[in-house]
């Protein structure tokens, strides 16, 4: 048969199909684990408290080693962080309702049970069976004081010019006026006075500084907040220049610069008392105006 003669007619043989090629597989990306909880910005204050509370804890063990000096100093930075930790919560947005209950009992232990045990250990335990009871007396005090703190967060009739007081003297402050026989007896014990030195060391004058800030704790006496105050652009620059300076002189001597601060603490309680009442009788006066009838128009 030539080769250019067709093909007889009949059924042709299958042809096998070519299998197409394999799909490539498509790298599938790994999927990050996902973390539930809070960010870490968020934990950032309680952090702070956590290591407030830490602080306070380190100022009682230093105050059992006769380390008074050391004690005062952990006790300052527990109150530093306790400035802190509210503001920075509120910056970055962490506030809840377990750092405010965290806080509180921080703030008890490193304000309201340190002070009186280390001033206890200082010259309180030389007075016997008595000698405990003003630590006592500023301890429960302190609790009752937070106590009402807390409970006037949901206080939402409070008026707007109260908003610039506490009610009574705040927890760190408390701590502080307590502690003045500490600040002043290592103040004398540096320059020598041993008079004073002793004085400080006698039950009597720890006894009254925790008993007298005990009744400040839970008095009604309005008390500057220093959160919402403003100052007068006058006196900005002075008052630029005088933290400048009292910084100075806490730096070079802190013992003598935290008992005069308490000195003026004390000092400044009655002109935010006269403050208070001001602000008050002209919000009342504003009130009176806009709650009087209108005189009728003469005919």
């Amino acid at each position: 048969m030539d080769a250019t003669d067709p093909l007889p007619a009949g059924p042709r043989p299958a042809e096998t199909p070519i299998a197409p090629p394999p799909p490539r597989r498509r790298r599938q990306a790994r999927r990050r684990p996902r973390v539930r909880g809070p960010s870490f910005n968020r934990l950032i204050p309680n952090i702070m408290t956590m290591l407030g509370l830490c602080a306070g804890l380190t100022g009682m063990r230093f105050a059992l080693e006769n380390r008074f000096g050391d004690a005062a100093v952990a006790l300052l930075i527990a109150a530093c962080i306790d400035g802190l930790d509210g503001r920075i919560a509120r910056l970055l947005r962490g506030t809840s309702r377990f750092g405010a209950e965290f806080d509180s009992l921080s703030d008890f232990l490193c304000f309201g049970v340190a002070p009186g045990f280390v001033l206890y250990l200082w010259a309180l335990r030389d007075a016997g069976r008595y000698g405990y009871l003003p630590c006592i007396m500023f301890t429960v005090c302190m609790a009752l004081r937070l106590a009402r703190f807390n409970a006037s967060l949901d206080d939402t009739d409070k008026p707007k010019y109260a908003s610039n007081f506490f009610t009574g003297v705040p927890a760190p402050a408390g701590a502080g006026l307590a502690m003045f026989p500490l600040f002043l007896g290592l103040e004398a014990r540096k320059l020598g006075w041993e008079g004073i030195y002793a004085l400080t060391r006698l039950p009597l004058l720890p006894a009254l500084t925790l008993s007298g800030t005990a009744f400040l704790l839970v008095s009604t006496l309005p008390v500057w907040s220093f959160k919402n105050f403003k100052v007068p652009a006058a006196y900005v620059l002075p008052l630029m220049l005088g933290t400048g300076a009292y910084a100075a002189v806490l730096v070079a001597d802190p013992w003598g610069a935290l008992a005069a601060a308490g000195v003026i603490y004390i000092a400044l309680l009655p002109l935010s008392r006269r403050s208070f009442r001001r602000l008050k009788a002209e919000a009342q006066n504003l009130q009176a105006e806009d709650d009087a009838p209108e005189a009728a128009p003469r005919t």
